[in-house]
């Protein structure tokens, strides 16, 4: 098992954004998880060791993760044909009852 740190910039890099949807909300409800956008040349415990830095004033600790790649949509622009960026979603399920307040983060105070 690696048991290295990443780094705090390295950490608010990974985490894109949380996704906001009714669905998202019904896991969150059913299952006690989040999802989040992360980029797409992270592994599940780099993203554990993020979601654990970034939110250590409140003492989170994550059960597991699960990652989906998404595939970018084909697109069409007139009569050109595009598509949008593929993507990575994580599904971080948090221990016990615990909440993430995503409106109290810190994340240089210490410096």
């Amino acid at each position: 098992m690696i048991t290295s740190l990443i780094s705090l910039e390295r950490a608010c890099n990974l985490i894109i954004s949380p996704q906001v949807s009714e669905k998202a909300t019904f896991i969150v409800e059913k299952n006690n998880q989040v999802i989040f956008f992360v980029v797409r040349d992270c592994n599940k415990i780099e993203i554990k060791q993020a979601i654990e830095l970034i939110w250590k004033k409140q003492n989170i600790k994550v059960e597991s993760v699960q990652i989906s790649n998404l595939k970018g949509k084909k697109k069409r622009f007139g009569r050109y044909f595009g598509s949008k960026n593929d993507r990575k979603k994580a599904y971080v399920s948090i221990k016990g009852k615990q909440e993430i307040d995503f409106t109290d983060v810190k994340l240089f105070e210490d410096r």
